[in-house]
């Protein structure tokens, strides 16, 4: 089996583009040079399970981050008071 020139990632891009669109998805992969058979069975293949799963790690990177600039905000605040 050939080995596609997307990553998971681009492809659920695509489908979203596609969606939110209200186009075909061959519409949506002819604007991405992509075939339409390589992007048929994307959503069995990538979309429900991926994109739930990667919605949840970018929730989770957000708040990582958060905690990390308040972090960096009480390390800066005790650098100043003592420092």
């Amino acid at each position: 089996m050939r080995k596609c020139r997307f990553t998971e990632e681009q492809i659920i891009g695509f489908i979203k583009q596609a969606e939110a669109a209200c186009r075909s998805r061959s519409c949506a992969a002819k604007a991405v040079s992509a075939t339409p058979p390589s992007t048929n069975g994307a959503p069995r293949r990538h979309g429900r399970t991926d994109a739930r799963r990667l919605r949840e790690l970018e929730a989770e990177n957000g708040k990582l981050k958060k905690l990390l600039a308040e972090a960096h905000l009480d390390i800066h605040a005790l650098n100043t008071a003592f420092g």
